[in-house]
C-alpha cells in the first residue's frame, strides 16, 4: 500500500463506496493516456467546535464543474450530492483534518473524439503541510506557463500538471524548495501549484488572471486583504522586480495554504516575515478554516 491508503481506506467511486485497494480503472482510459481529466484540490479541517468542515466546499465543487465544461468532459454530477458524499467519505475514513481529491475522468478511448460518459472518484488522505513550516527558498524556473491560448487555462485539468511537475522537479534538484513559474510575455506567473502574492511597503501585489489558474485560497486572501484593510493590486510584474523591491512574498493554495519565502534566487526577502502584513494573512487564514474569531488570531 501506499502512504495515501491502506487496506481499509474507503474512496467514492461512481455513487458507491468502496474499498480504494479494490477500485479499478480501465487501463485504456483517455485520462490515462492523455491526461484528459480535471480534479480539485480541497481541505478539510477540524474546527474550533470540534466539528468536520470541509473549506471552500461549494466554491470548489464549482470550479470542478466549470473545468469539466470547459474541457468538454461530461459533468452529470449534483454538487450538492458530492459534497453529501465526501463529508461521507471523511466520516468512513475517520479523518477531520485531510485532503480530498475529486476526479472526473474519462472511459476507454484512444481517439480525440468526444466521450460521452465520465466517472469520477472522491478520495481523501491525511495531508500535512504540503510545502514544510520554513519558509521557503524560491527559485525562477526556466520552465513557462503555458500558452492561455494554446489551454483552457482557467480549468484545473490533470495534463497541466505535468508542467508543475517537471518546474517543481527541477527546481529541488538544485537545492530550492519551490519553483515560480513565468509566463510567456516573462511576468511572474504561479508556482507549480499555487498563486502568489509580494508586500511592498504594506501593500500586496499579485498576477492578475489570464495565464494562472483562478486559485480559491487566492480569493480568499483577497478577501481577508479586504476584511484587515491591507491594500492589493493585482499586475503584471517581473522576478527582478520580486527580488528588488519585496519585503515580503508568500504562495498560497488549498495544499500550501498560506506559506512565506526566505529568498528568490538566492535574494532575500527585505524583512523578517512575523514583521509583515503578509504573516497577518498567513494567520487569518489559518483562523479562517478552523472558523476561530479573526480578531482574536491576528491581534
Amino acid at each position: 500500500m501506499t502512504g495515501y491508503y491502506n487496506e481499509n481506506t474507503i474512496l467514492y467511486f461512481n455513487g458507491e463506496y468502496v474499498k480504494a485497494a479494490e477500485a479499478k480503472i480501465d487501463l485504456y482510459s483517455q485520462s490515462l493516456h492523455y491526461g484528459y481529466a480535471v480534479f480539485e484540490g480541497i481541505r478539510s479541517y477540524r474546527n474550533v467546535s470540534g466539528q468536520t468542515k470541509i473549506f471552500k466546499e461549494a466554491e470548489h465543487f464549482e470550479r470542478l464543474r466549470k473545468s469539466a465544461s470547459a474541457l468538454n468532459i461530461p459533468y452529470p454530477y449534483n454538487n450538492e450530492e458530492l459534497i453529501e458524499a465526501t463529508y461521507e467519505v471523511l466520516k468512513r475514513n475517520n479523518l477531520q483534518n485531510a485532503y480530498i481529491r475529486p476526479l472526473v475522468f474519462a472511459p476507454a478511448n484512444m481517439s480525440f473524439t468526444q466521450n460521452k460518459v465520465s466517472f469520477i472518484t472522491i478520495q481523501v488522505w491525511e495531508m500535512g503541510k504540503f510545502l514544510g513550516e520554513k519558509l521557503l527558498k524560491v527559485m525562477t524556473s526556466s520552465f513557462e506557463r503555458p500558452n492561455p491560448k494554446a489551454f483552457k487555462i482557467e480549468a484545473k485539468a490533470a495534463g497541466h500538471y505535468v508542467n508543475s511537475i517537471v518546474a517543481s522537479q527541477d527546481a529541488k534538484a538544485k537545492g530550492f524548495d519551490e519553483a515560480l513559474l513565468k509566463d510567456m510575455n516573462g511576468f511572474v506567473a504561479e508556482a507549480p501549484g499555487a498563486n502568489m502574492f509580494y508586500e511592498k511597503n504594506g501593500k500586496l501585489f499579485t498576477p492578475p488572471l489570464g495565464n494562472i489558474l483562478p486559485g480559491i485560497t487566492r480569493a480568499t486572501v483577497l478577501e481577508i486583504c479586504h476584511e484587515l484593510d491591507i491594500p492589493a493590486e493585482e499586475k503584471l510584474f517581473t522576478a527582478d522586480e520580486v527580488k528588488q523591491h519585496a519585503d515580503a512574498a508568500f504562495f498560497c493554495g488549498t495544499a500550501a495554504e498560506v506559506i512565506g519565502w526566505e529568498s528568490l534566487d538566492g535574494i532575500k526577502m527585505k524583512k523578517e516575515w512575523n514583521g509583515t502584513a503578509s504573516k497577518l494573512i498567513q494567520d487569518a487564514y489559518k483562523a479562517r478554516v478552523i472558523e476561530k474569531e479573526l480578531k482574536t488570531e491576528v491581534a
